[in-house]
């Protein structure tokens, strides 16, 4: 009789957790429709349209083929898009990589330990260029960098030749703009990262005789290293993707100096109307997230 006075509560419970998982799903439901609706159809058609001469204009605009690989085909000939990947290098490697990493890390060195005021205000500082839009930074810059900006205006005044910056160095200027931009996300995912190192480990070391900076590369970097390839696989991706502040500083010029695969996509598929060929290119651009996040992800596996 207690065998089976023990088992009943217990079939009693299963049959509750089984009620629980059909309400998780039904209140679930309506958020699995909207991704349905809002992304695996969106992605479903990307692939599609890339295979097809789908186009605002002309015959393709009333008539979509299937052309196969066609697009891909003219890609790779195309000297415009091998340009574009070569900028998209260039402004990964230099914002995200290097610029927004090494700042966002420094910044966080700097902070690490300090006053709560201190880092309220330096935190503030640099918090705000992250919250702007990107379209808002952009018109920031080109307010510094223009012909009559405030860095030309610097120049003047201590007699120095004023210099066309979006001109001669357009490559350098978004990228600074970039770095400034995006260099708080960093900062505030190196701060959660360093606020979880022992303090102990670190004293130990200083104990031992351990320099600042043997203690910041044999110590906390290595501890942290989580979340630095963590950081630098959102980073990234949130590079490749940047539009609205390469189009509206430099709008991909001087020529197609700064543009970048996301800009080419956009000139290819609402300046020349070729969507087939612009969606085209945006799965190359996919393509190479899923690659440098795969890098990402397998230095993070060897490390640990």
């Amino acid at each position: 009789m207690k065998a089976l006075d023990l088992q009943a509560p217990r079939k009693k419970q299963k049959g509750l957790d089984g009620n629980a998982q059909w309400r998780a799903v039904l209140f679930l439901s309506p958020s699995w429709l909207l991704l349905l609706l809002f992304f695996f159809v969106p992605t479903i058609l990307t692939f599609y349209f890339a295979f097809t001469n789908m186009s605002l204009t002309g015959i393709a605009a009333a008539q979509t083929e299937f052309v196969g690989f066609k697009n891909f085909t003219y890609m790779f000939e195309d000297p415009g898009f091998r340009t574009s990947v070569w900028n998209t290098i260039v402004f990964l490697v230099f914002s995200a990589i290097i610029g927004q990493q090494v700042m966002g890390f420094l910044i966080a060195v700097l902070m690490n330990g300090r006053s709560r005021a201190f880092r309220s205000v330096i935190g503030a500082i640099v918090i705000a260029g992250w919250v702007a839009p990107e379209v808002v930074c952009a018109f920031v810059w080109f307010a510094f960098l223009n012909d009559t900006g405030t860095a030309n205006a610097f120049l003047e005044s201590v007699g120095m030749t004023p210099v066309a910056w979006l001109y001669t160095f357009p490559m350098v200027s978004v990228i600074v703009a970039n770095v400034w931009h995006g260099t708080a996300f960093s900062m505030m995912v190196f701060q959660a990262a360093l606020g979880d190192v022992p303090k102990e480990v670190e004293e130990s070391a200083m104990i031992d005789g351990a320099s600042a900076f043997q203690r910041l590369t044999r110590i906390t970097i290595p501890m942290i290293l989580p979340s630095v390839v963590t950081n630098m696989v959102l980073v990234t991706l949130q590079t490749l993707g940047s539009f609205t502040l390469i189009y509206a500083l430099t709008g991909g010029g001087p020529g197609n100096s700064t543009e970048t695969l996301p800009v080419y996509m956009y000139h290819q598929a609402f300046v020349n109307y070729q969507l087939g060929y612009g969606t085209a290119i945006s799965l190359m651009l996919l393509v190479i997230g899923i690659v440098a996040s795969l890098i990402y992800m397998r230095a993070l596996k060897v490390k640990i």
